[in-house]
C-alpha cells in the first residue's frame, strides 16, 4: 500500500483550506483505534473529515460520514469536549517538509487558536494529539513512554514535542542542475534509492514517479546518467517543486496506485480528496477485512478443537455403555450357576445359555457368587443411565460441531473479499459469535456490531451474492448466517428452490422463480453449482447438493444461526469448478 507522503499531505491541506476554512465543529466520532471523524459545518454545506494514524495507512482527506455504532472511545470523547462548537480555523504544517498537520481551533476564526489538534502522518510513527493554548498535551491517541523512546516520550501533561527531523537535505528550486546532480550522485546508486536517500520529502512512489515521468529505470545506476538523461530528470524535478509551491496538483491513478502531481498522460480526478478516499478506503478495508477474519477464524478453530474434544469423550462413554447388557448377561449366568461356585475360586466355568458354548467368568475372592452378580447388575444400571444422560449431550455438541464447521466454512469465503459488503458481512459474523457466546468482549476493532441479545434476529444489513442462470433466473446465495436465514425464512417464496450441499457445511442458495415458472434441468444444475462453489467442497470436482421447496425446510427451536433441517430433497450433483472465480460477485 502507498503511504500518504509529503507532497500528498499538501496537495490534501490545500484542497481544505480551499472549501473548508473557516468551518464549525459539530461532532467528533472515533471510528477504530487509528480513525478520528471531525464533523464540520460551513456555509456551504456539512462533510465529514478523516484523520487517521493507521501505521500503514494515515492520511488527512473528507470521507463519508461514520457509522451508527456507540463510540466508546476515550480519545474522541476529550477531543469533543474541548473543541465542539470551535471553529476550525487553520490547516497548516507545523515546519516546511514536515509531515505533521496542524488544525487549529479557535472560538472565532480571526481569534487565537485555543486548541491544536495535530496529526502525525509518519509511518508506524503515526499519533494524533490534542494539545492547548499553552502547547501542554492534553489528550494522545497513542502515549509512548520514555522506555519505549529515549528520543522523543509523548505523555499528556507534558509540552509538545516536535519530531526529529528526516535526514537528507531541503529541496530547492534556486538549486542549480550542477548542484542538485552533485548531491545526488554524491553515493551512487539506484537512480530512485539515491533521489530518496539525498533530499528530504521523497516517498519511494514519487521517486519513481520522477524517474519514471522522465524516461529512465528507476533501478538504473546514477553514475552511468548522460547529461540529456540528467536535464530530463532535472525537469521532472523542478515540475515537482514548482506544483509545491504553487499548490497546484493532479491527482490521478497510476499503475501501482496514484499520484498528486499527474501522470503522463494524465488520469486526473477533479479533487484529491475522492482519491484518497477511494484507495485507503479500499486497501484498509481488505486488510481489516484479513485481520478480523484471522482474529475468528483463530477463536472458531479453539472452539471447534475443544467441541470435537468433548464429542469425543462423549462417544467414549457411550462405547463403554454398549458393553452394559454384557454385564447383565454376566449377572444372569452367575446367578444361574450358583451351585458351582465354591470359596476360592478365580473363574467360574459356566453354560451360556445364549450361544451354547462354555464360558469362564472371572471373580473376585473377596466376594460371594450373589456379590459379584449384584455388582453387574448395578453396573448395567448406570451405564443404561449413562447412555441415557450423555445421549443428548452429545447430539448438542453435534450440533455445535456443525454450527462452527459452517461459521469456519463463511470465514474462510469472506476472507478472500475485499468489498464493503464483505466487510459488513464478517461483522455480522463477528456480532454472531458475540451472541451465540463465542466474543471476547474486547473494545476497539474487535466490539461487535450490537450488544443486545433481542436484536438477534434483525435483516443483515449487506446483499446476497448473486448469480444469473444460463435461462435467466436469478440465484441468490447467503454470505453468512445471518444472510442464510434471511433468504430461507424471509426472502423465500412458495414457488422458489432451496439448495444446499449435502452434509457438507456452506450456503444456502435460492433459485428465484415466478409463480407457474419451471426451471430447465440446466437451471437447476447452475444452482447446484452454485451450492457446490459455496461450501466446503469448492475444492473438488464433484458434490452432492439437495434441493427442496422452502416450506420443507424448518429450523429447530434453539438452533444456532444457519443450521436448518429439510425434507422431501432432492439430489443433484454440483460441480464447483463450472463457477469460475472471476464470476464470483
Amino acid at each position: 500500500m502507498q503511504p500518504v507522503d509529503f507532497t500528498t499531505l499538501v496537495a490534501s491541506c490545500a484542497a481544505l483550506r480551499q472549501g473548508w476554512l473557516p468551518a464549525r465543529v459539530e461532532q467528533v466520532y472515533q471510528c477504530d483505534r487509528h480513525t478520528l471523524a471531525l464533523g464540520l459545518r460551513t456555509l456551504q454545506g456539512r462533510g465529514w473529515l478523516t484523520l487517521c494514524w493507521h501505521p500503514q495507512g494515515a492520511r488527512l482527506h473528507l470521507g463519508d460520514s461514520p457509522p451508527r455504532d456507540p463510540d466508546t472511545f476515550t480519545f474522541s470523547k476529550q477531543v469533543l469536549s474541548q473543541i465542539k462548537g470551535l471553529a476550525l480555523s487553520q490547516i497548516a504544517l507545523v515546519a516546511p517538509w514536515e509531515r505533521v498537520v496542524d488544525l487549529q481551533f479557535a472560538p472565532r476564526p480571526d481569534e487565537p487558536a485555543h486548541w491544536h489538534l495535530y496529526l502525525e502522518v509518519m509511518g508506524k510513527y503515526s499519533n494524533a494529539l490534542l494539545v492547548n493554548a499553552d502547547d501542554r498535551i492534553v489528550s494522545v491517541a497513542h502515549q509512548v513512554s520514555s522506555g519505549q523512546s529515549r528520543i522523543r516520550p509523548i505523555q499528556t501533561g507534558q509540552p509538545y514535542p516536535l519530531p526529529p527531523l528526516p535526514p537528507g537535505s531541503i529541496p530547492r528550486r534556486d538549486e542549480s542542475l550542477e548542484q542538485w546532480q552533485a548531491q545526488v550522485n554524491l553515493v551512487p546508486g539506484p537512480l530512485a534509492k539515491v533521489l530518496r536517500q539525498s533530499y528530504r520529502g521523497l516517498s519511494s512512489a514519487l521517486a519513481q514517479e520522477l524517474v519514471q515521468g522522465a524516461g529512465l529505470d528507476p533501478q538504473c545506476p546514477s553514475d552511468r546518467l548522460s547529461p540529456p538523461q540528467w536535464q530530463a530528470l532535472f525537469t521532472q524535478w523542478q515540475r515537482w517543486l514548482q506544483a509545491l509551491e504553487q499548490e497546484s496538483f493532479r491527482p490521478g491513478w497510476t499503475a501501482t496506485g496514484y499520484t498528486v502531481i499527474g501522470g503522463d498522460p494524465p488520469q486526473g480526478l477533479d479533487q484529491v480528496h475522492p482519491l484518497l478516499h477511494q484507495y485507503y478506503g479500499q486497501h484498509l478495508r481488505r486488510h481489516h477485512i484479513q485481520q478480523l477474519q484471522h482474529q475468528l477464524g483463530q477463536r472458531v478453530r479453539i472452539a471447534l478443537t475443544k467441541a470435537n474434544h468433548k464429542a469425543a469423550g462423549f462417544r467414549d462413554r457411550l462405547q463403554q455403555s454398549d458393553g452394559a447388557d454384557d454385564h447383565r448377561h454376566q449377572g444372569d449366568l452367575i446367578m444361574a450357576h450358583l451351585h458351582h461356585w465354591q470359596p476360592g475360586l478365580q473363574q467360574l466355568p459356566v453354560l451360556d445359555f445364549a450361544t451354547g458354548e462354555q464360558r469362564l467368568i472371572p471373580l473376585e475372592p473377596t466376594k460371594t457368587a450373589v456379590q459379584l452378580a449384584q455388582g453387574l447388575y448395578k453396573k448395567h444400571q448406570k451405564l443404561k443411565r449413562a447412555r441415557l444422560a450423555v445421549e443428548p449431550l452429545l447430539a448438542t455438541v453435534d450440533q455445535e460441531v456443525r454450527y462452527l464447521e459452517q461459521v469456519e466454512e463463511t470465514l474462510q469465503e469472506l476472507g478472500s473479499g475485499g468489498t464493503e459488503a464483505d466487510w459488513l458481512a464478517l461483522r455480522e459474523v463477528q456480532e454472531e459469535l458475540y451472541l451465540e457466546g463465542y466474543g471476547t468482549g474486547q473494545r476497539g476493532d474487535d466490539r461487535p456490531l450490537i450488544r443486545k441479545k433481542g436484536k438477534v434476529n434483525r435483516r443483515s444489513q449487506t446483499d446476497f451474492y448473486r448469480y444469473r442462470s444460463p435461462q435467466g433466473l436469478e440465484v441468490w446465495v447467503g454470505r453468512n448466517n445471518h444472510q442464510n436465514d434471511d433468504l430461507t425464512f424471509r426472502v423465500a417464496t412458495a414457488y422458489d428452490l432451496w439448495f444446499h450441499a449435502q452434509e457438507i457445511p456452506g450456503s444456502h442458495v435460492l433459485l428465484r422463480l415466478e409463480p407457474g415458472q419451471v426451471p430447465e434441468a440446466e437451471d437447476l444444475a447452475y444452482a447446484a453449482d452454485v451450492a457446490s462453489y459455496h461450501s466446503r467442497a469448492r475444492q473438488g470436482d464433484r458434490a452432492p447438493v439437495v434441493y427442496t421447496e422452502p416450506r420443507h425446510v424448518y429450523k429447530p427451536n434453539g438452533a444456532a444461526p444457519g443450521l436448518v433441517i429439510y425434507k422431501h430433497e432432492r439430489i443433484l450433483w454440483g460441480s464447483p469448478q463450472n463457477i469460475a472465480p472471476l464470476s464470483h460477485p
